[in-house]
């Protein structure tokens, strides 16, 4: 394998145009941390090379400033993702992901699963605001829930989402912990504990804030799923 072959050399960045003849999915840009020159110039690069193109962590400014030369690019501000294209028609969507959060405050990181895992090819379905300081929401909802065959759960606080549907379902769990929470919830890191300590079997748990690497991993299962069918 030439490891050096289908990527192109900026300054700042080297472009992995061939990850997706490798993993069967392109490269994905995480704006944070990078200028706004330095993200734009990645996605339009990108783009000019049919590449299709999935921004996390984006901010306003980056959007505007791409909309300027691709209109049909579409922005979620809640879930801060840019996207130009994609991999499939929203028909052509298959199998079913849950994406399911304890409250409103975590649905920003869901949503950003969400638009990772539709991006890649996915049908998904968002369920908000079910967590357990009111667990007959979630009851409610279990039917629906029940559905997919696999499930993000997003939680912040203790985190204890994760393990309650893990023992009401007979698919995969992702667990998918957010910074949101008072003081001692240090920022996401006793939901990330929590889930990690669950006693329910099935669970797998991604970093805090880490909607696009649940939502990857949620489509590769779903994915899966779909060709044993």
């Amino acid at each position: 394998m030439n490891l050096h072959a289908d990527t192109e050399d900026f300054d700042f960045a080297v472009i992995d145009s061939g990850r997706s003849e490798r993993t069967g999915y392109p490269e994905v840009v995480y704006c944070a941390g990078k200028t706004l020159e330095q993200s734009a110039g990645i996605i339009i690069r990108m783009r000019e090379q049919g590449i299709p193109v999935l921004g996390t962590k984006a901010e306003p400014a980056l959007a505007q400033r791409i909309a300027q030369g691709f209109p049909e690019a579409e922005y979620d501000a809640l879930a801060r993702t840019l996207s130009i294209g994609s991999l499939c028609s929203p028909a052509d969507r298959q199998g079913l992901i849950a994406v399911v959060t304890a409250g409103t405050s975590d649905l920003g990181i869901a949503r950003e699963a969400v638009r990772t895992a539709e991006f890649f090819g996915s049908k998904v379905t968002l369920i908000s605001d079910v967590g357990v300081a009111g667990i007959h929401r979630l009851f409610n909802r279990l039917a629906d829930i029940r559905k997919a065959q696999v499930i993000i759960a997003v939680a912040g606080m203790e985190g204890a989402l994760a393990g309650v549907v893990a023992g009401l379902v007979a698919v995969p769990v992702i667990a998918l912990p957010t910074s949101v929470g008072y003081g001692a919830s240090f920022g996401g890191l006793s939901a990330l504990l929590g889930m990690l300590s669950s006693c329910a079997p099935g669970i797998s748990v991604v970093n805090i804030d880490n909607g696009f690497g649940a939502g990857y991993q949620a489509n590769l299962i779903n994915k899966l799923a779909c060709k044993q069918a």
